[in-house]
């Protein structure tokens, strides 16, 4: 099954933040005219300005009266959280990591998860599953679902070598991602896999990257809430 193309305001769009996030445009360069845009894309004009609209609402670009629109300057505060690699973390705070891959196969998304990845449902999704160890302690039990038009190589990825992590940011660069998190149980796999008890708090991360105009992947991250803690920085 092929993936379900985004409506052309979506992939406009989705260039634009691609080009930002890039750096080939920073705050303060002229995005291209609408005419140039809808030249490019082969759209309407009607659709080039939602487009533009939308992102000048989400606060990436900033529309001039009389000079056309620009890149965004940076909020003078925001709030990050950093799509981390694990390995990197657990380097920078001087330990050692380790992982151990209990699945790497292809699967079917179900409708759930097809919603979740812009998919039809059925379609083929390349699946792996990880516990990632800080020191021989398990830190990290990692569910990830991969988009395989985005990185069609992913098997054949050791996943022991480089995390999953790393090797989509550089093969699937993102554009985009969103997550939330909540404390909540274990299941018995996840339970099991990083060896606590069924009713040991977790904290739980749901996060899904973009990459263009795809969602590149699908992870439910499992932390053992005594072992880990969530931080972001303020920047000004």
């Amino acid at each position: 099954m092929k993936p379900i193309p985004l409506p052309a305001y979506e992939q406009v769009k989705a260039f634009i933040k691609h080009q930002i996030s890039s750096g080939a445009w920073r705050p303060g360069d002229a995005v291209p005219s609408e005419a140039a845009l809808q030249q490019q894309f082969g759209v309407s004009r009607m659709t080039i300005n939602r487009a533009v609209k939308e992102l000048a609402v989400e606060g990436v670009v900033t529309r001039v009266q009389g000079s056309g629109t620009v890149v965004a300057q940076l909020h003078r505060i925001s709030s990050t959280l950093a799509v981390r690699d694990i390995h990197e973390e657990i380097q920078e705070r001087g330990h050692t990591h380790s992982t151990t891959v209990l699945a790497l196969e292809t699967v079917r998304a179900d409708a759930a998860l097809a919603l979740t990845m812009k998919l039809r449902a059925g379609s083929k999704v390349f699946h792996s599953v990880q516990v990632h160890f800080e020191d021989g302690v398990a830190l990290q039990f990692e569910d990830r679902y991969v988009n395989p038009a985005s990185a069609p190589h992913y098997l054949d990825v050791d996943l022991t070598q480089i995390t999953a992590t790393r090797y989509l940011l550089e093969h699937a660069p993102l554009t985009e991602a969103s997550y939330s998190i909540e404390a909540a149980l274990p299941s018995m796999v996840e339970a099991k896999a990083l060896g606590i008890g069924a009713n040991a708090p977790c904290l739980i991360m749901k996060r899904r990257t973009i990459s263009g105009t795809r969602v590149a992947s699908y992870a439910r991250l499992v932390y053992p809430g005594l072992h880990y803690s969530f931080s972001g920085n303020f920047q000004l």
